[in-house]
């Protein structure tokens, strides 16, 4: 069993294969679905600290088209109320207001956990400048993705890799 597991962690190393899976990884953790990629890009580092940089833009490109899926996921859940309401005026409570009031420059704060995946969704529902929330999801989560791994990098010890 542990030889499956280092034969598993070495694929996983190699740029072929480990960049492929960050991307995976990334972008599924920034849709709506429960799943941090940041682990896994922290992992990939430690095996193969040659990938920092790449591992980080990998991720940020997988979790900010995420992020743009997610938009237009909300995009189109508001469209849809418009026409099932056929009325076209959509309620908006007070937290949509403060979202409102920000406007694309709220998509910073996509990297957020539990908050995050779900305000690309609001932002394409209220139909915010697509380009300018994937510009600002973009930034929010590369300084993310930097930081994690950064500060993982720093104190997760490296013997916590080997099996």
């Amino acid at each position: 069993m542990e030889d499956w597991i280092q034969h598993l962690l070495a694929h996983l190393a190699l740029p072929q294969y480990g960049l492929s899976t960050i991307f995976v990884v990334s972008f599924v953790s920034a849709t709506l679905l429960p799943l941090g990629s940041e682990p896994a890009v922290l992992g990939l580092v430690m095996l193969n600290s040659a990938l920092f940089w790449p591992a980080v833009l990998v991720a940020t490109l997988g979790n900010t088209l995420g992020g743009a899926v997610t938009w237009w996921m909300g995009y189109g859940a508001e469209r849809a109320y418009e026409h099932v309401t056929h009325d076209g005026k959509a309620a908006h409570p007070r937290a949509l207001r403060w979202l409102e009031r920000f406007g694309a420059r709220a998509c910073l704060l996509s990297w957020l956990p539990g908050v995050g995946d779900p305000l690309c969704a609001v932002a394409g529902w209220l139909k915010l400048p697509f380009w300018p929330c994937v510009m600002y999801m973009a930034i929010g989560k590369f300084a993310r993705y930097v930081t994690m791994t950064a500060a993982g990098l720093y104190f997760v010890p490296a013997e916590w890799l080997r099996v």
